[in-house]
């Protein structure tokens, strides 16, 4: 901070102007790089409850239902999924490579799946029935639940292992600070930008297009799981170099002369934390019908970057399966949480199409009989995934060069 000096006669120069004010600088305290001396940020609310304890704490129910895969290695859980996820984390825990959350956007309304009736041909109507509830009493009760999950998940992921939570503009900058809360400041990995393009509407402000990805890790100092992505090469680049690798050239005192290029084919430019991806279209046959549904490119993307075949993927707020889809066709296994009915005979009908049959487990919180609903959601995305194109994985995930999955149980 700048201060005056003391109070002082003041001097004249020869030609009678009056001095020059000097001013000292008072240095303020000192912000190293290191954990422990770093004063704490956090956010605060009235009742605001210790959130890792919370996270620590033990599951008040049971799943209502259960599915797995007949290796057991990929599971899907109808139920509480704070329940849930505290049940997993007290019986597997650091086991996660990466665990994706696309929580409720804090919209205060209550939202609907658009379901085709089971037989009815493509382009016939839709029916409208109840999918999730994202009413609350306030921001404060949002967070609250929120940061009692983003705890919880912290147990169930390994020490190399990462959580990206999906939100919007409005309540991104509150779940950044509420994460480093749980996570640590400098276990923040990235902010992605996913930008896409959509109806504009009428409004006094700018287009909204974009949602956040925030990314933290679990353990700083363990290597983490990270398989580079590429995007393609600017065209003026193209232009210049071609497709080979470029390579700088110095002089004998260091300094960079040129660039060159060599014989080895580059990959295009290490991925940047801004994604253009498109939207799903409504009449796309990926679309299940299920709100809230995202691109399986950006699953795809995420999951090729932050796990390895045979790792374990959570996904806490299954809705329309998303992850769990990308997941399995990607040779990894997933754990699938949701308290829908709709959404989980959604899912079941979805990664099914590609060949994860989740079979009920017996037992407390095993399978029983779907909601009158959800055959009806069943049917929609059975018929959906039918007549979808099925990509063809690359070499690296092939399913024969995957070793046997363990088990997860609850």
């Amino acid at each position: 901070m700048l201060t005056p000096p003391a109070r002082r006669p003041l001097s004249r120069s020869r030609r009678g102007s009056t001095a020059p004010r000097t001013w000292r600088w008072d240095s303020p305290a000192r912000y190293d790089r290191v954990v422990d001396r770093i004063r704490t940020v956090g956010l605060s609310w009235e009742g605001k409850a210790d959130l890792l304890a919370a996270g620590d704490g033990a599951p008040s129910t049971v799943p209502r239902r259960t599915w797995s895969t007949d290796d057991g290695g990929s599971s899907l859980l109808e139920g509480d999924n704070l329940d849930c996820l505290l049940r997993l984390a007290s019986e597997a825990p650091d086991r996660a490579a990466l665990a994706y959350l696309d929580p409720p956007f804090f919209t205060n309304r209550e939202h609907q799946a658009w379901l085709r009736k089971a037989g009815s041909p493509r382009g016939a109507g839709r029916t409208r029935v109840p999918a999730f509830d994202d009413r609350w009493p306030d921001l404060q009760a949002w967070l609250d639940a929120l940061g009692r999950r983003l705890a919880a998940v912290r147990r169930l992921l390994a020490p190399h292992g990462s959580i990206v939570v999906h939100v919007d503009p409005k309540t991104s900058h509150y779940v950044k600070v509420l994460g480093d809360e749980i996570f640590g400041w400098d276990a923040f990995a990235s902010e992605i930008v996913w930008r896409y393009r959509r109806w504009p509407s009428k409004t006094p402000n700018f287009q909204r297009v974009h949602d956040v990805l925030l990314r933290w890790r679990k353990d700083p100092r363990a290597a983490p799981r990270w398989n580079q992505p590429y995007e393609p090469l600017a065209a003026s680049t193209l232009a210049t170099w071609g497709t080979n690798k470029q390579r700088a050239v110095f002089d004998a005192a260091g300094r960079r002369r040129r660039s060159s290029s060599t014989e080895e084919r580059t990959r295009g430019v290490p991925m940047g934390d801004v994604w253009d991806i498109g939207v799903i279209a409504p009449i796309s046959r990926e679309r299940t019908g299920y709100p809230s549904q995202k691109p399986e490119a950006l699953l795809e993307r995420l999951l090729r970057a932050l796990s390895d075949p045979g790792d374990l993927v959570v996904d806490p707020y299954a809705g329309s399966g998303t992850t769990l889809a990308v997941a399995w066709r990607l040779r990894r296994r997933f754990i699938g949480i949701d308290a829908s009915p709709v959404a989980i005979e959604i899912v079941r009908a979805r990664v099914a199409e590609l060949g994860a049959e989740l079979r009920p487990q017996a037992g407390p919180g095993g399978g029983g009989t779907a909601d009158p609903a959800t055959p009806r959601a069943a049917a929609s995305a059975r018929q959906n995934n039918q007549k979808r194109t099925k990509r063809d994985c690359d070499s690296e995930t092939n399913r024969d060069t995957v070793p046997a999955l363990g088990g997860v149980s609850l």
